[in-house]
């Protein structure tokens, strides 16, 4: 980890985070507000890649923690009026509750079922979200009364400041010890059970990890958005942008999901004059960058780097 602060990767990421800091200065709203939502959707992608790129488990159902987090802190600040901070604390203690939930019978199971089980949370979350509609709006969504701020400098600082900070822990916890010992499990658990470790004990731990940055990042956009809806945190479309997110930055390097996260709403967003089309566009650029760089963007620079 130690030599991570002298390497390329660490003054290009810091370089790029300094002038991304500057960004409201000379740039409009509306592509503060494209960004701030892009920031969020690069933790979302971090917290993914923190649990299938080195853990090895398929996650099919980021958006479950994503809801639970936002869903709560938007309940709490709607029906209860409490303070907004409060509320996405609150948010992304629900989520990690619901995770642990989640991942004790979930992590008991092998090789396709755990995403499975993970996609059914999601649709059972879906169905809460509309037979519950008296406290979660329904499909029309949950209109959250209070927001964080309405600057949109301010709010594009706090996602940036969010992001940073998550990106920072999250790729420090995948270069530590826990982060090898989940990269050799995710392998290879039978020889690493065998090495002494306790497979099931880590990965719990970095689901328990998973589900607080995405159910903190669920709450923060919640009350940026000041809406919370299936379509926009709970959908399985939502799930599937986190996932070829995380896919087109690169598998286990953490950092190159946020740049995979940035890219896809960014590209999304310039290409939605050109209608559906946008999404054949965007889905065939994935398609190529997983056939062709199965590292993904921020895998395959760090393969030339290492080969140069």
């Amino acid at each position: 980890m130690a030599g991570f602060f002298t390497s390329r990767l660490f003054f290009v990421s810091l370089a790029l985070v300094i002038i991304a800091a500057t960004l409201p200065l000379y740039v409009s709203g509306y592509v503060l507000g494209l960004l701030t939502v892009a920031f969020y959707f690069g933790v979302f992608a971090m917290a993914w890649d923190l649990l299938f790129g080195f853990a090895g488990e398929v996650n099919f159902g980021p958006t479950f923690l994503i809801g639970v987090g936002a869903y709560t802190a938007g309940i709490l600040n709607a029906q209860f009026g409490w303070s907004v901070y409060l509320c996405i604390v609150l948010g992304a203690l629900a989520s990690v509750i619901a995770g642990l939930v989640l991942a004790l019978p979930a992590l008991r199971v092998r090789g396709p079922y755990f995403g499975l089980t993970t996609l059914v949370a999601v649709l059972m979350l879906q169905n809460f979200v509309v037979v519950f509609a008296d406290l979660t709006g329904g499909e029309i969504g949950l209109t959250i009364p209070d927001v964080i701020t309405i600057n949109a400098g301010a709010n594009y600082w706090i996602a940036l400041g969010f992001m940073t900070i998550s990106a920072a822990i999250l790729y420090g916890l995948s270069q530590s010890p826990v982060g090898l010992v989940l990269q050799a499990s995710g392998q290879d658990p039978v020889q690493a059970g065998a090495l002494g470790f306790n497979i099931v004990k880590h990965k719990l731990a970095a689901f328990i990890v998973s589900a607080f940055f995405s159910g903190l990042s669920g709450a923060l956009l919640v009350f940026y958005f000041g809406t919370a809806s299936v379509g926009t945190v709970v959908d399985v479309a939502v799930g599937v942008n986190v996932i070829v997110s995380a896919v087109l930055g690169g598998r286990r390097t953490v950092l190159g999901a946020a740049l995979g996260a940035i890219f896809l709403i960014v590209a999304g967003e310039f290409l939605r004059p050109t209608g559906e089309l946008a999404t054949f566009i965007v889905s065939a650029v994935a398609l190529l960058v997983v056939l062709f760089f199965p590292g993904g963007f921020l895998g395959a620079a760090l393969s030339r780097e290492a080969r140069s």
